[in-house]
């Protein structure tokens, strides 16, 4: 007998009744396979839905762009020479940080580049940036540029950290025993807060004071954590973090990022930085002086005119967010995953397919990844999509993720994936 989920399709029906998101304020693609018809659609790690507000949102900023032209500055609903502050204090509170401290801007590879210029200072034999070995390649390829920008060798600087041998994940104590043994030669820490293969969550306030503790500055790519997992940068005490707006927070296809600066170094007129034509004073801006009068703020880190266009979509996010608030979120994340996790347990048990993601709900974040035999990660998706209606993302060479979005994904979404995948990968006999 073909080994399924073990709950029922009814039974997720009820618990969607029972604990109900907020899937009414986002548009749903239709299934592309399957007897449903909306997809159950589990890559919200890789691009979020669109909110249904977004449309209205950026539809006002056209319609003041034709009605305003250049007056629109200063004369549109939103005006666009402030427009970057209505961002501010939402992507602060989302992310535990004082709004000084914050700044939506670029994109997120662009501004981890403009943070390394402050904060990747190579001096002495404090030399190194530490990794994981499973960094999402951008971020590989960025701290290899800075090195080599640097005058020093990538292959010997840049220290890529392994779990251990048979194991998918870091552990905390690992990470913290390298920076006992080696964090004199460490100058900078940047490490991804949920690891976007595995799921991981890692204990950023313990690897912070580790790494603050052997000398190191300590950064965080915060790309699939931000609007995933609560998040307390400033009490942490991280130096330095940068985020995407387009997987949890639902803002669009190649959406802002945002910056958090501790407010220990916003006050360091000391600290290098590059600059443009946003970096000085909001208040002296228009005096067209050739010498920058930055604020001590992270807006000082910014360097060109904002998007507007692009800001929009990212303010409906923020006012979403806000309003359902994270802890709720999270609350939900967990009941999801577990459900999930319950359900390819079943499913996994006879079939070659291993979930690599930790089971422990506080190591994770709203994503299980499973590791293929067999087939590849993107022949197995493309069957969940065409056949069954299910979005997953797939990493080759053998990696599906699976990421119940709280915001709108359903329990029955959950159980959907989870049959899609019983019929999709033979028992092993």
């Amino acid at each position: 007998m073909l080994a399924r989920p073990t709950a029922s399709e009814a039974e997720a029906h009820q618990l969607d009744e029972a604990l109900p998101g907020h899937r009414e304020l986002f548009h749903i693609p239709p299934a592309d396979g399957g007897r449903h018809t909306e997809t159950a659609y589990l890559a919200g790690n890789s691009l979020g839905l669109q909110p249904k507000a977004t449309l209205a949102e950026l539809t006002q900023d056209l319609s003041d762009w034709s009605r305003f032209g250049v007056e629109g500055h200063h004369d549109a609903a939103r005006p666009w020479f402030g427009y970057h502050r209505l961002l501010t204090e939402p992507a602060a509170r989302l992310v535990g940080a004082l709004p000084e401290e914050t700044v939506v801007m670029n994109s997120l590879t662009v501004n981890l580049h403009l943070l390394m210029v402050s904060f990747y200072r190579p001096q002495g034999e404090r030399t190194q940036i530490v990794i994981e070995d499973s960094a999402f390649p951008s971020d590989s390829y960025a701290v290899r540029s800075h090195v080599h920008f640097r005058g020093l060798d990538p292959d010997q600087a840049v220290i890529r950290l392994r779990p251990r041998p048979g194991e998918d994940c870091l552990r905390t104590e690992d990470v913290v025993d390298f920076l006992d043994r080696q964090g004199h030669t460490v100058a900078l820490m940047l490490l991804g807060g949920v690891n976007y293969l595995t799921g991981e969550l890692m204990d950023i306030p313990a690897i912070t004071a580790a790494g603050r503790a052997a000398g190191a500055t300590v950064g965080w790519d915060l790309a699939h954590a931000a609007g995933n997992v609560p998040l307390h940068l400033h009490d942490w005490d991280v130096d330095f973090a940068a985020w995407c707006s387009y997987k949890y927070l639902n803002s669009g296809p190649g959406a802002l990022s945002g910056v958090f600066i501790h407010q220990r170094h916003v006050t360091d007129r000391g600290l290098q930085r590059l600059e443009g034509w946003w970096s000085t004073d909001a208040a002296t801006r228009f005096r067209m002086e050739p010498v920058s009068r930055p604020p001590a703020t992270a807006d000082a880190w910014a360097i060109s005119n904002p998007p507007i266009l692009a800001m929009g979509p990212v303010r409906t996010s923020l006012e979403l967010f806000d309003t359902v608030g994270m802890a709720s979120l999270r609350g939900r994340s967990e009941k999801l995953t577990g459900y999930l996790e319950g359900l390819l347990d079943a499913v996994t048990l006879t079939r070659p397919l291993t979930l690599i993601t930790p089971r422990d709900p506080q190591r994770r974040g709203a994503q299980l990844s499973l590791r293929v035999g067999r087939t590849s990660a993107a022949v197995l998706a493309r069957r969940l999509r065409h056949e069954h209606g299910v979005v997953a993302d797939a990493r080759e060479p053998d990696i599906i993720r699976l990421a119940p979005v709280p915001l709108y994904s359903t329990f029955h979404d959950c159980w959907r994936a989870a049959d899609a995948l019983a019929h999709s990968v033979p028992e092993e006999r």
